[in-house]
């Protein structure tokens, strides 16, 4: 059973998901639509860390194991 994202991440991606949304409404004001933009590359930055960190982990664990192989990732949303 695959583990979900921290719960950091998951909150990162609500966020910038939320703010896509807003953005592609029309209802924001250039200003707005800045700031939501600049908050979106925080946000986005802050997951790449995130999923870099993992990645790190993964690679140290297969070294631990080198019989071990990564098996792809089938990426089934049932498991919420």
């Amino acid at each position: 059973m695959a583990k979900k994202a921290s719960p950091a991440l998951e909150t990162a991606l609500d966020n910038l998901e939320s703010l896509v949304e807003r953005m592609e409404s029309g209802e924001l004001t250039l200003e707005e639509s800045l700031k939501a933009f600049e908050e979106g590359v925080r946000l986005s930055r802050d997951c790449q860390q995130a999923l870099q960190q993992a990645e790190q982990k993964v690679r140290i664990l297969l070294e631990q194991n080198s019989n071990a192989e990564p098996e792809p990732f089938t990426g089934d949303d049932n498991e919420q």
